[in-house]
């Protein structure tokens, strides 16, 4: 074994380690919502935190299940002194059996699976448990199902979400430090520059701070609201939904422009196509309206160049656009 192997299996050991005493932690009495803020930071810290966790919660469930269905196993009628002394008893049983785990389980290929498209490229993607999910421009998720959760971390760009709910297993997207929850939900969540965006379209949805280095916060959304997040603050709006039909236009690939400014409009235009506009200051705000194919830039090009009387200047993958 090379040295490179051997300090990538000490980093994974250590990680599993770790994703152990989580679940010991868990399990055990006295867990609370603080806890569990600390426990979704670290889970979102990487997908490799993300799949060791997946492994051993697995690997306690189907454990359990072995348990219940051993002959001559504990007995679930207590006398009121056991009840007193069971979770303690169940925390050391607990620790026990995730020891196995760990050995057990380890060694198993990550149930994480990832997705990701390329610049102007869209995908529409069929979930196990029968959730639908449409990647835009750009974008990358990583997938991780346990037999608790379903957790989805959107790594970069936007996705739209069709949750098949399940109450016993909740399906939660992470995503700039936040968690969304699924409450029955059709939602959309875009990440720029450490700013995240949460259209609702159906049901309902919970968005909340998952970092515990800031101040908790959270919200409840119903249809037609936006959430704009940072790592302080989340700040929600009320939107018409023809309004919210056009911010998702992406998924028929279409852009939809009501008197945007020519620098916003053109920053759209940017997400799709390897022809990148760059607008002078002097024209940034000149407002466009129309629907366009998301890659259609040379249209957009020739309809401004008409509409504004304005100059192009190709300089190798931009086009310089002023007066």
């Amino acid at each position: 074994m090379t040295w490179a192997n051997q300090a990538e299996t000490s980093m994974a050991g250590a990680i599993g380690d770790r994703a152990a005493e989580w679940l010991l932690q868990q399990g055990a009495p006295g867990w609370s919502e603080k806890d569990q803020v600390e426990l979704d930071a670290w889970l979102n810290e990487s997908s490799g935190h993300l799949a060791a966790y997946w492994r051993l919660e697995a690997g306690w469930a189907r454990t359990e299940r072995l348990v219940a269905l051993k002959p001559g196993g504990m007995s679930r009628t207590h006398t009121a002194p056991r009840k007193k002394v069971w979770p303690v008893l169940r925390f050391v049983a607990a620790a026990s059996i995730i020891a196995v785990v760990v050995g057990v389980w380890y060694g198993l290929p990550t149930r994480q699976v990832e997705y990701a498209t390329a610049v102007g490229q869209s995908a529409k993607i069929l979930l196990a448990d029968g959730s639908r999910v449409q990647l835009n421009t750009n974008s990358a998720i990583s997938v991780g199902f346990g037999l608790w959760r379903r957790t989805v971390s959107l790594e970069k760009g936007e996705a739209f979400f069709d949750v098949r709910h399940d109450a016993a297993r909740p399906f939660s997207v992470l995503a700039a430090g936040h968690r969304i929850t699924d409450l029955g939900t059709k939602f959309a969540v875009r990440t720029s520059n450490h700013r995240l965006e949460v259209t609702l379209v159906e049901g309902r949805a919970r968005l909340e701070t998952i970092s515990s280095a800031v101040e908790h916060h959270a919200t409840d959304l119903e249809p037609g609201e936006v959430a704009v997040a940072t790592a302080n603050t989340i700040a929600v709006t009320r939107l018409p939904m023809r309004s919210v039909a056009n911010a998702l236009a992406w998924r028929q690939g279409q852009l939809v422009f009501n008197h945007t400014t020519l620098a916003e409009a053109a920053a759209e235009f940017n997400r799709y196509n390897n022809t990148k506009l760059v607008i002078e200051p002097a024209i940034a705000d000149l407002t466009v309206s129309g629907v366009f194919d998301a890659g259609s830039v040379d249209t957009f090009i020739s309809m401004a160049k008409f509409a504004f009387r304005l100059r192009l200047q190709k300089q190798g993958h931009q086009v310089v656009m002023s007066r």
